[in-house]
C-alpha cells in the first residue's frame, strides 16, 4: 500500500496498521533507517539501540551449518 506526502511532510497511516501496533491518536512514533536504508516507523521506547540492531540483522544469516563436534572443535582449537 502507498500514500503519498504532503507538502508538510505528513503521511497517512493506514486505519489497518495502525489498529495492528494498536496505535490511537496521540500515539509516540520514531523513524529508524535499517541496514538496507529502509524507514521503520516504531512506537516510541520500542526503538532498537544500533548494538540492537546489529544483532537483529544477523539472525538467521549465517551460511555455515555446523553441528556440535565441529563447532567445538573449532572453539577449542583442536586440529
Amino acid at each position: 500500500m502507498s500514500t503519498t506526502i504532503t507538502s508538510k511532510g505528513q503521511v497517512t497511516i493506514p486505519k489497518h496498521i495502525r489498529d495492528s501496533v494498536a496505535m490511537t491518536p496521540g500515539s509516540k512514533v520514531e523513524f529508524e533507517v535499517n541496514d538496507r536504508g529502509r524507514i521503520e516507523l516504531v512506537k516510541e521506547g520500542e526503538a532498537m539501540t544500533p548494538r540492537e540492531r546489529r544483532f537483529q540483522s544477523a539472525i538467521g544469516s549465517a551460511s555455515i551449518k555446523w553441528d556440535t563436534d565441529e563447532l567445538m572443535a573449532l572453539l577449542r582449537g583442536n586440529d
